[in-house]
């Protein structure tokens, strides 16, 4: 993520609210790229990967269940890789006990380059019963596992109780994820990225999937099937880019550059204020000296030195529950 400062810090409650309850309202060219945006039926856009009948189509293919039990997660992936683009999906979380439970929409050409891939993720990670689902974005380029570039937010809403919008656009020069239409994360491409700013054809994908080794609280929670099974819905599934052979892209672009416009960047800074629970950029125990493209300021002040945002900095969202005690014991 190119960190520019955080003028949101400045902001006032009110204007942060705002921000959030309105997610960029007014913004004419995002409205108009969702206007051009279409949702294909599974049958016309995508192919199961694994968990046999543990995904099911309803309403016509317009709507993708998959599960988590104990035999088997499920997944599936679009029948094209694009080369830039739009993609969303409005998605439904499982509810109740979800500790280890790992739900992901996300890009990715893996199964093209084993070392060299490059990979835009949205993770959803499940949590104990009481504590809200997290959301994780994580940005890698020709194989930059090892550099991490990894987010995680809290949400202003509970996703287990309806389904909610997430999206990605990415262009040759910056990458936007958005919930409900608000920016919440931009990586602008810079010239110390060099190859790890995502430049290769990717398929859209999306799975369920036992995670219990790290994603609630770093493996103490694990997933307990007694809550079986887990269901994650998709629906609105939308591709919106250029569908490529090999390495020949049809267009460079996918219709257009990615741009924000002001209340777009207010908003989105807002939200960083408000529900940032960790940063790559803050990390200085894995960073001691922060990748290149991180620009930190006197907001690192409100961040431990693991990149978690200290519990007292940040307010809860989802289903507004309480912590028992001080800082998290899950994520």
């Amino acid at each position: 993520m190119a960190c520019s400062s955080f003028l949101c810090f400045a902001f006032t409650a009110v204007l942060m609210a705002s921000c959030l309850s309105a997610p960029a309202a007014g913004d004419k060219e995002q409205e108009q790229l969702l206007r051009r945006a279409t949702a294909l039926s599974f049958g016309e856009g995508y192919t199961q990967l694994f968990g046999d009948s543990n995904l099911a189509l309803h309403g016509g293919g317009k709507r993708v269940h998959i599960s988590l039990d104990e035999r088997t997660g499920a997944g599936f992936a679009s029948r094209d890789a694009y080369l830039h683009g739009f993609f969303s999906a409005r998605i439904k979380l499982p509810a109740d006990h979800t500790a280890g439970v790992v739900v992901a929409f996300y890009m990715s050409n893996g199964d093209v380059y084993e070392r060299t891939h490059d990979e835009l993720d949205f993770e959803f990670l499940g949590n104990v019963r009481g504590r809200e689902w997290r959301v994780q974005t994580n940005v890698y380029g020709n194989g930059s596992t090892a550099a991490g570039r990894e987010e995680r937010y809290g949400l202003w809403f509970d996703p287990t109780e309806d389904l909610h919008q997430y999206a990605i656009r990415w262009s040759s020069d910056r990458i936007i994820f958005y919930v409900d239409e608000t920016p919440i994360r931009e990586v602008v491409r810079t010239e110390s990225m060099g190859a790890q700013f995502p430049s290769k054809p990717m398929s859209l994908y999306a799975t369920i999937w036992d995670g219990s080794s790290w994603a609630t609280s770093g493996g103490r929670y694990k997933v307990d099937y007694k809550y079986a099974p887990y269901v994650a819905e998709f629906t609105d599934l939308t591709l919106r880019g250029c569908a490529t052979t090999g390495d020949t892209p049809a267009c460079p672009d996918g219709g257009g550059a990615a741009a924000m416009s002001p209340a777009q960047r207010s908003a989105m800074e807002a939200f960083w204020a408000r529900y940032m629970t960790y940063g790559y950029c803050y990390d200085r125990l894995r960073y001691p000296a922060p990748l290149p493209e991180c620009r930190v300021g006197a907001e690192a002040a409100a961040f431990l030195p693991s990149g978690n945002a200290k519990a007292s900095s940040r307010r809860r969202g989802g289903r507004r529950h309480r912590p028992r005690g001080g800082a998290d014991s899950a994520l």
